[in-house]
């Protein structure tokens, strides 16, 4: 890419750790580019971002502050949809100072759906176009409201292949195409795990998401082994200051790793157990790795998610509330697991250098 740099603002969704982990190969390959890039976020997303950005500056969005008070998704955001709208509102406010005192051409937001701008290239990264909902009656408005959603956003990036069988099934496939959706392949801060000859660990817990689910999923394996005879190391998810821990004699913790920490971890363990959620999976096909998959309860995406692959025999799926660790860990060596190169990884780069180029033409 020749001429004046072009200045680019990253927003990844404060929803867990993944959508932040998938936007650090974006960040990386605008970097190389020779892109200006700008950072947006809040909680504990920014916390990575930061920690793997230390150099570019971050700029702090309001939070959406989503829990869980129950198992049923559907209630749970519906009673903090005036929330969420006042959030998105605010967002937009925000992203509209960032635009005008930084010059920027073009952003980049992963699921934050106020952060777009009439003076820029608005790129939407995400796998949700054909949300599930129970009932549907409910699932079809639902979809019609993401419609509206997705307008302001003049390009869509699905992190996929065009294919149903792809790593996200129906949910990136709606009936009805969009005509700005680019299949980009997966996103990944992971890279091929190399075999290891005597692995360090049995298996690597990755710990994500929303409270009070990740406190509660982590206090159950934790649980179950320190009774096992398998070596754990934990990674809670948790950014701010980084805190090594030993609960048991064969479990080892940290709060959270960088991406190369945990390529690292990914090398030296036998298995994964970590939630369904998307950017998980991207994490564990592109390092080859097998997987035990605990969907967080009540989100209907993570729950599809893990009974599709389990059922083609890629990973072993769990419930929270049924949760057998050991049984887990004596079966997963007998699925399949994921291949990033058959989902493309590392493709959006030509995706995203073509968007380059076009930016200051708007």
């Amino acid at each position: 890419m020749s001429g004046k740099r072009k200045k680019v603002l990253v927003a990844p969704l404060n929803w867990g750790l993944g959508h932040a982990s998938r936007c650090v190969p974006v960040i990386r390959a605008l970097e190389n580019s020779g892109a200006e890039v700008f950072i947006a976020s809040d909680g504990v997303a920014m916390g990575l971002m930061q920690a793997e950005f230390p150099h570019l500056p971050c700029f702090m969005l309001p939070s959406y502050g989503i829990r869980y008070y129950s198992s049923n998704m559907v209630l749970n955001i519906a009673r903090q949809m005036p929330r969420i709208l006042y959030a998105a509102v605010a967002e937009y406010r925000a992203t509209d100072r960032i635009v005008r005192k930084y010059d920027i051409q073009g952003i980049i937001s992963d699921n934050r759906y106020g952060c777009f701008h009439h003076l820029t290239r608005n790129v939407l990264i995400t796998h949700q176009l054909n949300l599930r909902i129970p009932g549907k009656p409910l699932e079809y408005v639902t979809n019609q409201l993401l419609r509206l959603a997705l307008k302001p956003f003049g390009d869509i990036w699905v992190p996929d292949t065009d294919s149903h069988d792809g790593l996200s099934g129906v949910l990136s496939h709606p009936p009805a195409g969009l005509n700005n959706t680019s299949y980009i392949g997966i996103l990944s801060r992971a890279t091929q795990a190399p075999a290891q000859e005597e692995p360090e660990y049995d298996a690597a817990v990755v710990l994500s998401g929303p409270e009070p689910q990740r406190t509660l999923l982590e206090q159950l394996l934790l649980d179950q082994a320190s009774r096992l005879p398998y070596r754990f190391m934990f990674v809670q998810g948790i950014t701010g200051a980084k805190i090594h821990s030993r609960p048991s004699e064969n479990i080892s913790m940290v709060s959270y790793m960088t991406g190369a920490e945990l390529n690292r971890l990914y090398a030296t363990s036998k298995f994964v157990v970590c939630r369904s959620g998307y950017s998980s999976l991207m994490d564990l096909a592109a390092s080859g790795k097998k997987g035990v998959l605990i969907p967080t309860p009540g989100q209907t995406e993570q729950e599809y998610l893990a009974r599709h692959l389990s059922e083609s025999n890629r990973f072993v799926a769990q419930e929270q509330t049924h949760i057998d660790l050991g049984a887990a860990l004596r079966t997963v060596g007998q699925t399949t697991g994921l291949s990033g190169a058959a989902l493309r990884l590392n493709d959006f780069e030509s995706q995203l250098n073509l968007w380059l180029d076009i930016l200051g033409n708007k």
